[in-house]
């Protein structure tokens, strides 16, 4: 009978506290768009490699700051990463790099160590039918 009654208090305390938590996460579909969506923008060595209707978007650029002297200098693999993103948010589906250049000296607006820039031009690539 003691065990009993244990058991059914335990259990009533466990459900009434039960539902008093939220949980949430970072799991979303915007969350996974957002994370794959460099990789959906191809890039090519110079504008003379892009093949068919194209439509020009605008100067994007990316970044890697080095914030303190202990941390992995910047990376232009990154950079370029960031830059990529960046023209997706342009919803742009290619890239033409023109240079990457680091920065040294507290002199960038984040205060950054070393900073490594990447710049390209974002483009629109009209899909080819193919059948």
């Amino acid at each position: 009978m003691k065990n009993t009654l244990l058991t059914l208090l335990a259990l009533s305390l466990l459900a009434s506290c039960s539902s008093k938590f939220d949980t949430s996460t970072n799991l979303d579909a915007e969350n996974f768009t957002n994370y794959f969506a460099p990789s959906k923008v191809k890039i090519y060595p110079s504008i003379t490699d892009i093949t068919g209707p194209h439509k020009y978007l605008g100067v994007v650029e990316g970044e890697d700051c080095q914030l303190k002297a202990h941390h992995a200098k910047p990376d232009e693999v990154i950079a370029r990463t960031d830059a990529r993103k960046k023209a997706s948010e342009l919803k742009a589906n290619a890239i033409v790099f023109s240079g990457c250049t680091m920065l040294t000296g507290g002199s960038t607006a984040k205060q950054c160590i070393a900073t490594t820039v990447c710049y390209g031009q974002a483009y629109y690539l009209k899909p080819t039918s193919s059948k």
